[in-house]
């Protein structure tokens, strides 16, 4: 999957056809992770995403996952539900967005330092146009870490996500970002699953 033909439509098909805003309006206050592999995925951000800089949460939650002593100019975030996000101590904004009906992000082209998209890739029914437009709204160079785990709500998930294991998943969220422009895509093994929850993170560059 190292090319960058897109897939065809029926790959994004999912179980579950009912209003995605309908299925996330409980709040769920839980973390998809282990201790094990948020500590390793705060890690992560804290050597790729730049120290002051303006971040992108997109399909963020109750919690961010940023490391706790960094300090950033502003962290906006996306997601599916009021009461989570509003709940996020990082956040120092939000809004509520289906992606899988409007792909266009209400925000500046060019505007953010770095962005990520935790355990919630999966879900993305329009991928191209939606990593399109996180391409958009980063500056040159800027980071974009998407992470995923095993874990996932599987009537949500599109088909061709739950017909590969992590390996062929990791490749596809590099296909993704690559066919929405993105640069030097590298796959991290952030933790294994031999101890705990398994945490793969993609991060390419703007």
């Amino acid at each position: 999957m190292s090319d960058r033909t897109p897939l065809l439509a029926h790959a994004f098909d999912k179980q579950d056809v009912s209003d995605d805003l309908a299925f996330y309006e409980p709040a769920r206050l839980v973390t998809h992770l282990d201790n094990q592999a948020i500590a390793a995925l705060k890690d992560c951000y804290r050597d790729l995403l730049p120290d002051d800089g303006r971040i992108l949460d997109l399909m963020s939650s109750w919690v961010s996952h940023l490391p706790d002593e960094r300090l950033y100019a502003e962290v906006v975030g996306h997601g599916m539900n009021a009461e989570e996000l509003a709940a996020n101590p990082r956040l120092d904004r939000w809004f509520i967005q289906d992606l899988n009906r409007d792909t266009t992000l209400p925000l500046d082209s060019g505007a953010f330092d770095g962005a990520l998209c935790c355990v919630g890739v999966q879900y993305l029914q329009r991928p191209y146009d939606v990593f399109a437009e996180v391409q958009r709204v980063l500056a040159h160079g800027a980071p974009c870490v998407v992470s995923f785990s095993n874990r996932c709500f599987p009537t949500k998930a599109v088909a061709v996500w739950r017909s590969l294991n992590m390996n062929g998943q990791a490749s596809l969220v590099r296909h993704y970002l690559e066919h929405a422009g993105f640069r030097d895509a590298e796959v991290r093994v952030l933790a294994d699953g031999a101890a705990g929850d398994p945490l793969i993170a993609i991060a390419a560059y703007a």
